[in-house]
């Protein structure tokens, strides 16, 4: 069975150059919509797009419904499942406006990705997640281990996220200036911190305790006194990997780089 389909991978590299510079969607976004393409492209065993037919997204859908997360092993969810179809959805309706594709593909048929109205509003409810109490994450603060830099920078980050409330992409890009400890307040400033849709903003640190405040104190205390670093070096700085003598990469120490993505902070 063939694993690519040449006239597709032309015509998805193309959609997503679009879904980039056009509509500016970011890599991760982009990410899960080739996720949910070459999952309808293994269904359909990887024929030409020009043969798309609604059979095929009547199929698919409930084919995506006897599939189970690879993690859990349980059946996707009902918002795994909408935002698969939607993402195959608006890639079928930009494809039926596509020149070779315009006479192929009925831009009707594309609706046949749709989920029923019960399962939609499934997958668009609100589920209360459940966190930490202050008083777990205040126990964790107090006996995280604290005897190298990357100990330290591990336990000011859990501090620096009780306090402030920032996503983690926002705490994984935030420079040294960017937090006043006098006035207690942290600058978001769009042009240098991944913020949510880019806006600019100040927030103010929540009142919970000298702990996590003392900590962070500490931690910028450290960063420029005895690292040196500057204002405009990182807050929370990424881990220096080196080979060591027994030829295993080991971390050392800290870059004077921010991380690239939020995950090593998850």
């Amino acid at each position: 069975m063939n694993k690519h389909n040449p006239n597709n991978v032309r015509i998805n590299r193309k959609y997503f150059i679009f879904l980039k510079e056009a509509k500016r969607q970011d890599e991760s976004t982009i990410d899960g919509v080739a996720k949910a393409i070459n999952r309808f492209e293994q269904y359909i065993q990887f024929k030409d797009f020009k043969q798309f037919h609604f059979q095929q997204a009547v199929g698919f859908k409930k084919h995506l419904t006897n599939q189970k997360n690879e993690v859990t092993n349980k059946p996707l969810s009902k918002a795994t499942l909408n935002t698969t179809l939607r993402h195959l959805k608006t890639f079928f309706q930009w494809l039926a406006r596509e020149a070779g594709y315009k006479s192929r593909i009925n831009y009707r048929d594309t609706e046949y990705f749709n989920l029923s109205e019960k399962d939609t509003r499934i997958a668009n409810a609100k589920h209360k997640r459940p966190v930490p109490s202050i008083e777990q994450i205040m126990h964790v603060l107090v006996n995280m281990p604290k005897s190298t830099e990357i100990e330290n920078r591990n336990r000011a980050l859990i501090a620096f996220t009780l306090l402030t409330g920032a996503r983690d992409s926002a705490i994984a890009s935030f420079k040294i200036k960017h937090i006043n400890l006098i006035e207690e307040s942290v600058y978001q400033d769009a042009r240098e911190v991944k913020t949510k849709f880019s806006k600019t903003f100040t927030t103010y640190l929540f009142a919970v305790g000298d702990i996590p405040l003392n900590i962070i104190k500490e931690w910028i205390e450290h960063l420029t006194k005895e690292l040196l670093f500057s204002p405009d070096d990182p807050l929370f700085p990424k881990t220096k990997i080196e080979n060591s003598t027994n030829r295993k990469f080991e971390a050392t120490g800290l870059l004077r780089e921010h991380w690239q993505t939020a995950n090593p902070i998850r």
